[in-house]
């Protein structure tokens, strides 16, 4: 496993594409895939993915509280997830999160490119499955999972504008379990 995220992690810092920062031009290169996983690495936990990690201006503006946690605590998305970690009894260390798209879009809910999606999990995120089944959390990252023959438990986005908080967490804490 720690092979696979390896070859992910040196995947993520040679992936590039025109008009998204790296992570490495934002200030947030380390030894992850994604910053997220300062605190949601777990390589043998369950696999949620999502879009993508963050857009440049917020990662710029925020960037002491990611360098720590490599995540917005009060933020909707990281709002929904704690809730389903309470409804799994689980805690960020024992889950892996992943973005589809490995760069930084340049303003906040950027539609990414389907080809810029495909091209970044193929380069970098295929790495990151190691065996498990993967909860997509949205159907951007649903689409991206199917065209290469992942076969992901879908979920809403935790950030989606549908019910409340609690109701998007009850519906991927079934998805979690179902993988």
């Amino acid at each position: 496993m720690r092979a696979a995220y390896d070859r992910a992690v040196a995947a993520r810092r040679a992936f590039a594409l025109p008009g998204y920062p790296t992570l490495a031009q934002a200030g947030f290169d380390g030894d992850y895939v994604s910053p997220i996983q300062i605190t949601s690495g777990n390589l043998t936990g369950p696999l949620l993915m999502s879009k993508d990690w963050l857009d440049a201006p917020s990662a710029h503006k925020h960037r002491e509280t990611l360098r720590v946690t490599g995540y917005l605590p009060n933020n909707p998305f990281n709002q929904v997830i704690n809730r389903v970690l309470t409804l799994l009894g689980m805690c960020r260390a024992d889950i892996y999160i992943t973005p589809i798209f490995h760069l930084l879009t340049p303003t906040r809910s950027s539609t990414i490119p389907v080809a810029a999606a495909r091209a970044s999990f193929d380069a970098v995120g295929r790495f990151e499955l190691m065996g498990r089944r993967p909860v997509a959390l949205g159907t951007d990252s649903a689409r991206v999972l199917e065209h290469f023959g992942v076969d992901p438990v879908n979920a809403p986005h935790p950030s989606a504008r549908i019910g409340s908080y609690d109701a998007r967490a009850e519906l991927i804490a079934q998805a979690v379990r179902a993988t």
